[in-house]
């Protein structure tokens, strides 16, 4: 059951809503959607006569679903979420753009100066990254969440960045604007339980053999422990395909947006593992409505230590951002604009 309270409810009604819920030894979690609504559930049934009955509630969902927060049924506008000064989710394209892993200061800041200029609007970059092989590079943990840190200070762009487990995870806030799940912790829910009460947005990449229901039950997970502000992320599937690393699902992209007010992004660059195949999935994902892109740029992709056969040059990227905007054009969206 969900609680959705009056645009001018104030805290001292909500507080009596949960109380009344509280009381009955249930469950209470509330969460604010921006500055529109505030919506209060309890893990098991309430009387829903009496709750709509009570100062500031403007209506009650009695409809069980597993994952609530996350579908229109429970709120008809699109989510829009804040990372520093940029939207994801406005109904224009957000370019998010870096180095798969931070490798050192000069590279990070050198990446981030050329996808600046180009028109992106974030930067990513894993200092802490998960690695199949125990032996591989593995990021440079906290002394890489301070470099991004620091370019973000002299460039402006705000960054995300990946939290691998509940212990470190509230580190990466400190230092983050905005905090990405990988996909192979999609169902990983102590972390995806700690990500939600530490008050950042958060990118949640789809797990490569997940489905919808799933990746909704994930976004569930951080929602209902108080973060709003959920981006998820598709970034392909494990398939039978052998010309590429993932197969992008670019027929979820529709999809998501009719049953979700939650924005969604394409990652071509992870779904790909190819160079060559990464400019061409961005087009597609910006023609199928995609609200953001997010691709790895690196300047030297063959000395990268994480994915240099996926990394775009500089010069790619800023190819890349004039064909977009092309496109965008031709249909009414801004693409990568300050």
């Amino acid at each position: 059951m969900i609680v959705i309270m009056e645009e001018v409810s104030d805290k001292k009604q909500v507080a009596v809503v949960e109380s009344a819920i509280k009381k009955h030894g249930y469950k209470s979690n509330s969460i604010r959607f921006s500055s529109e609504s505030i919506g209060t559930f309890p893990e098991t049934g309430e009387n829903a006569e009496t709750l709509k009955e009570l100062p500031g509630v403007k209506k009650v969902i009695e409809k069980e679903q597993n994952n609530r927060l996350a579908r229109r049924e429970t709120r008809q506008e699109d989510t829009i979420v804040q990372v520093g000064e940029e939207k994801i989710g406005d109904g224009n394209l957000t370019v998010i753009a870096g180095p798969c892993a931070v490798e050192s200061e000069d590279q990070t800041m050198r990446i981030a100066e050329e996808v600046l200029e180009s028109g992106a609007q974030i930067l990513r970059g894993g200092a802490y990254k998960p690695r199949t092989s125990p032996y591989s590079f593995q990021g440079l943990g906290e002394r890489g969440l301070a470099i991004l840190a620091k370019v973000r200070d002299k460039t402006g762009l705000p960054i995300v960045t990946e939290a691998l487990d509940p212990m470190t995870a509230p580190t990466v806030a400190e230092y983050s604007d905005m905090i990405q799940i990988g996909a192979r912790n999609m169902q990983n829910f102590s972390l995806l339980e700690t990500v939600g009460k530490l008050g950042k947005p958060v990118i949640l990449k789809r797990g490569m053999s997940a489905n919808l229901e799933e990746v909704l039950l994930a976004a569930e997970y951080i929602m209902s422990n108080g973060c709003s502000e959920v981006v998820v992320c598709e970034r392909g599937i494990r398939t039978f395909s052998d010309h590429s690393r993932n197969t992008l699902d670019l027929g979820l992209i529709p999809v998501f947006k009719r049953v979700s007010h939650l924005p969604i992004i394409v990652d071509p660059s992870h779904a790909s593992g190819v160079r060559e195949n990464v400019l061409p999935l961005a087009y597609a994902a910006l023609g199928v409505g995609a609200d953001g892109i997010m691709v790895d740029v690196h300047d030297e992709p063959q000395k990268a230590r994480v994915d240099g056969d996926q990394a775009i040059l500089p010069a790619e990227f800023e190819q890349m951002m004039h064909h977009l905007r092309t496109l965008g054009n031709s249909i009414d969206i801004v693409v990568g604009c300050h």
